[in-house]
């Protein structure tokens, strides 16, 4: 059977077979991965390389741990209580300003999963229509801090709304009550939005407004990789292919993390899966690369956030990521938007 799985999943020549043969004399090399939330779809190709036992075969014990949010993962990794963690490149640009010690090894979401949502019936159309409005979102959301780039590139007054605090999961039912006009999500949550606003549903994708900064990334403990190079080139080896391959074929990628993570639905996660593989494509990724990052592009997120964020010690962008442990024959395809 595992024959039959290395075949299909295309991972290692009979080189590499023979390579990790000799390492299993030796005991795996264990890797704390602190998730950027709760599992969900966008964490399927990890769960399905872990399942397989692919990080196994590259002798690697992978440790996949819940989240809640980037702040505290890039924290963790820096810290060294994790040795990789996925979270927001805007705001990892933000904490290596401030010393963090992390590099970026991989971007999953090539475009940025910010968006914002409204009731059509409130008798707004687009971003136009938020003058006066209120927009309910958690205290320090990054939607909220980015907001006048936002609004400038869309014409828009940026202080002409009002923002209000509300927690993670009070701005849905806040935006339904009419307490607020507008509030955010991430758009691999995007089914979640549409099935409880039904076609009262208004939205607005950052990256189609003309703020698209690169999203979730993979980060590495900037002192660990130094000394580990070869342990987290066996990591993203691994995981990028898995990616790759839960593109090809999402189900058994999705019945993977549904089969670890209890509480998941096939459906829901499925949906989310799908709205990742169109956050994970672009013409860097289609072409240079699943998981490259675009100097240039570095260079204008790294100039977003210093603008906007802050950046407390100036730093040269190209310090903070490589995609040397990346395979450029590996890319990704074209995603057709879902509709809902």
């Amino acid at each position: 059977m595992k024959s039959g799985i290395l075949r299909a999943f295309g991972l290692f020549t009979v080189a590499a077979l023979s390579a990790l043969s000799q390492q299993s004399a030796f005991a795996a090399d264990k890797i704390s991965v602190a998730l950027n939330w709760v599992p969900g779809g966008d964490h399927a190709a990890m769960y399905y390389a872990k399942q397989l036992g692919l990080y196994k075969d590259a002798n690697l014990d992978v440790d996949l741990e819940a989240g809640k949010g980037s702040v505290g993962v890039l924290q963790k990794v820096s810290n060294g209580l994790s040795q990789i963690g996925l979270a927001d490149m805007g705001v990892a640009i933000g904490a290596r300003g401030k010393d963090a010690k992390i590099v970026a090894v991989m971007n999953i979401y090539a475009n940025t999963a910010l968006g914002m949502y409204w009731l059509k019936s409130s008798g707004i159309n687009s971003i136009k229509d938020f003058a006066g409005k209120k927009i309910g979102v958690p205290a320090g959301d990054a939607q909220r801090a980015l907001w006048p780039a936002l609004a400038a590139t869309n014409g828009v007054d940026p202080d002409s709304v009002t923002w209000v605090n509300i927690d993670p999961n009070g701005k849905l039912p806040a935006l339904k009550a009419h307490a607020i006009d507008v509030t955010t999500n991430f758009y691999n949550l995007h089914h979640i939005m549409s099935r409880e606003l039904g076609s009262d549903m208004g939205y607005l994708s950052w990256a189609k407004a003309g703020i698209n900064p690169y999203g979730l990334s993979i980060f590495v403990n900037s002192d660990y990789l130094q000394a580990n190079k070869d342990v987290v080139a066996r990591f993203i080896k691994v995981t990028q292919r898995a990616y790759q391959e839960c593109v090809k074929s999402p189900d058994p990628c999705v019945k993977a993390l549904v089969d670890q993570v209890s509480g998941l639905k096939s459906e829901n996660e499925t949906v989310n899966w799908k709205l990742t593989m169109e956050l994970m494509s672009d013409e860097v990724s289609r072409t240079r690369g699943l998981g490259f990052m675009d100097q240039a592009r570095m260079q204008n997120d790294y100039n977003l956030v210093a603008k906007y964020l802050g950046v407390t010690a100036p730093f040269d962008i190209r310090a903070m990521y490589t995609d040397e442990f990346l395979d450029p024959s590996i890319t990704m395809v074209d995603v057709p938007e879902m509709k809902f």
